[in-house]
């Protein structure tokens, strides 16, 4: 079963999809053909903090009324809070990890109710090049990123024979307000030589989210000009 046998155009729901790469893979979904819902804790189609299962159930269903059943989701929703770990304040490492990580099993849980019902789906964790490529100040976040594709190989095995794949990306330092503060000192570690574009990292999901990308489930693809290398 394809995604357009669920209808002329499913659902796909973004998390942090109002700004950064959640807004290039919204759009990008969108012009594949996608119904695209955004969730955010401010501005997006529907408001809720991804680390609150009760927001996030309260959102899904907002969705589902609003648009249909969520058969694509995007777990895109991040935060940042750096610092040495000897010096990291609890709350700056809960609220990376619950938001980072904790979030995207909250929204997933949600939507393979949905997936599982139309027996077809794809779920894409945004993850991170610091996962597999330990980054000092960032125990939080490689923590957060890394249980991430844990949690994607998980998930995909579960799903395999539903019809629902799990997949992850890895962007590396794209040009976005999450990374103005960093990226022109990384610059020099990308062979790319060069930060990449929102743009290209929805390409990456917009592949793994399309029916070609069927067999494709655990895997992860990396959009870091070779920084993870």
């Amino acid at each position: 079963m394809s995604a357009r046998e669920n209808g002329d155009h499913p659902v796909a729901l973004v998390t942090g999809g109002t700004r950064g790469i959640g807004a290039a893979i919204a759009q990008r979904l969108r012009d594949d053909g996608f119904t695209v819902a955004t969730l955010a804790r401010s501005g997006g189609d529907v408001q809720a903090d991804v680390a609150d299962p009760e927001q996030v159930e309260a959102a899904f269903q907002a969705v589902r009324e609003r648009f249909g059943p969520v058969l694509v989701l995007v777990n895109n929703a991040g935060v940042r809070a750096d610092g040495l770990a000897i010096r990291m304040a609890a709350d700056d490492w809960t609220t990376v990890v619950d938001t980072n990580l904790t979030g995207a099993f909250h929204c997933t849980r949600r939507a393979l109710d949905d997936m599982l019902s139309a027996r077809w789906g794809r779920v894409v964790n945004v993850s991170s090049v610091v996962a597999e490529r330990a980054n000092p100040g960032q125990a939080n976040y490689v923590a957060a990123k890394a249980g991430l594709l844990g949690f994607t190989r998980t998930v995909a095995r579960e799903m395999a024979r539903k019809g629902v794949t799990c997949n992850a990306v890895t962007p590396g330092v794209i040009d976005t307000d999450m990374t103005t503060d960093v990226a022109d000192g990384l610059i020099g570690a990308v062979p790319a030589g060069r930060v990449g574009r929102p743009e290209e990292v929805a390409a990456a999901v917009a592949f793994l989210c399309s029916d070609e990308a069927a067999y494709v489930n655990g895997a992860t693809l990396a959009v870091d000009g070779a920084l993870g290398a």
